[in-house]
């Protein structure tokens, strides 16, 4: 596993973290639309004033590889997500952030989406114990008890 570090987002990050999600290839891997830098930069701000949502950069070689949090979804479930920058994928980042997250993170049932045509991402949450829960059109849920 890649040796990562986990910390709190800065409002530094967000420039970095927003060309992340810029990136053709990378859009074309998530199941979620790339935000224009306005839309972006009102979305990390709601992110980090709600005190229940936990959010983390992931800094692999003291660069800023991505992120990845957990938010409530409905009534009961909690949700993970994460995104890796592109000149990071392949080097186990993405495992390594699962996994150190999921110390910091206890809440059980944990569930994550993931688009059906991603299979690293799928390898990633399975690595880390998540099972495939519920398969449909263009993305599967994926589920940690």
């Amino acid at each position: 596993m890649a040796k990562i570090f986990l910390r709190s987002v800065i409002s530094s990050d967000l420039s970095i973290l927003f060309e992340q999600q810029q990136d053709a290839e990378a859009l074309a891997m998530s199941a979620y639309p790339s935000k224009d830098r306005g839309e972006f930069m009102r979305h990390w701000e709601g992110i980090q004033k709600n005190k229940s949502i936990v959010a983390r950069t992931i800094v692999y070689k003291e660069q800023i590889a991505g992120h990845i949090l957990c938010w409530q979804e409905g009534k009961y479930e909690r949700r993970i997500g994460y995104w890796i920058g592109k000149p990071f994928w392949g080097r186990g980042v993405a495992s390594s952030a699962v996994s150190a997250f999921l110390t910091q993170v206890t809440t059980r049932p944990l569930y994550a989406e993931v688009a059906n045509h991603n299979g690293a991402s799928r390898r990633v949450l399975e690595k880390n114990g998540f099972s495939l829960h519920e398969a449909g059109g263009k993305i599967s849920i994926f589920k940690l008890s």
